[in-house]
């Protein structure tokens, strides 16, 4: 009876692992910077699936955060989106797991300050410098945490940069506290929820959230500017690698280029960094079509 039973779950198991291996062929899973997710969820993804009829999984998080637990083999995935070509360092040599060999630097967007049109404070950012509505009582401020995301690690940079452009030495303090303040750092996919629901009245966010969500904004100065520089590449270890060679073919494609550029993305010449020859000729030859 208990020989029969192993050979039943050593059956089930198998046809799972079958079942599996079918689906790995059909579906692409891209990893991708929480600031993307409109973008993908509601316009990449799907075009991409009825292009080729291949199917889209998206997971949104922190760059970093994506990073370490792809270095740390919680996650796997075919293709790894970024908002920081630093990001893709940690992941790249022997030392790192050799999860990515290459990379393509395809788009930017700056960072803004958003702010909530139905919030109390919303009247002032139209009439006062951001920094000084942001030092006023009451208000609530959201970002990301800069260990796990380049925007959080980003706003503490533009804010420090700002505190010696305007003469306020404590306008750190005053604005962000410190730097992993719990009563604002929240994860980059929630960040524009809790926006526009009303839990916050300010946060800081890329021009393609802003741009495709509506949210009103404001833009530093140029002197403090600071941007996302997105990143696309496919996994070393990536389970559908024919897949993810489709999606990023289709990402950097006209169609694709396109779409990122109707949700506020600034596209830029793709530049790549890393073992060219390890890349798919086919994205090659699209990135080839677009100089």
């Amino acid at each position: 009876m208990i020989r029969k039973v192993m050979v039943s779950v050593a059956v089930m198991a198998s046809g799972l692992l079958s079942h599996a291996a079918v689906a790995d062929e059909n579906a692409v899973n891209v990893l991708y910077a929480g600031s993307l997710v409109n973008l993908m969820e509601r316009s990449v993804g799907p075009a991409f699936e009825k292009e080729t009829g291949l199917h889209f999984q998206g997971y949104a998080a922190g760059s970093n955060k994506i990073a370490n637990e792809i270095k740390g083999k919680l996650r796997r995935g075919d293709v790894f989106i970024s908002a920081s070509p630093k990001v893709n360092t940690s992941l790249m040599g022997a030392a790192n797991g050799d999860h990515v060999a290459w990379y393509v630097t395809f788009a930017e967007s700056p960072l803004m300050i958003g702010y909530n049109p139905r919030s109390k404070f919303a009247a002032d950012f139209k009439t006062k410098r951001w920094d000084k509505v942001l030092q006023e009582p009451g208000i609530r401020i959201g970002r990301t945490d800069p260990k796990l995301d380049p925007k959080g690690a980003f706003t503490v940079e533009m804010v420090t940069k700002a505190a010696a452009l305007y003469n306020q030495p404590d306008l750190v303090e005053k604005t962000l506290g410190d730097a992993e303040n719990p009563d604002q750092v929240l994860p980059e996919e929630t960040l524009v929820g809790r926006l526009q629901s009303g839990q916050l009245d300010a946060g800081f966010f890329y021009s393609t959230e802003t741009s495709d969500l509506k949210i009103p904004s404001i833009r530093p100065a140029p002197e403090l500017q600071a941007k996302a520089s997105y990143t696309l590449t496919i996994l070393g270890d990536a389970p559908n690698s024919a897949g993810a060679t489709r999606f990023v073919d289709f990402l950097l494609s006209e169609k694709g280029r396109e779409l990122l550029k109707e949700h506020g993305v600034d596209v830029i010449k793709p530049a790549i960094t890393g073992n060219a020859q390890a890349m798919p000729p086919s994205l090659q030859a699209v990135i080839d079509a677009t100089r």
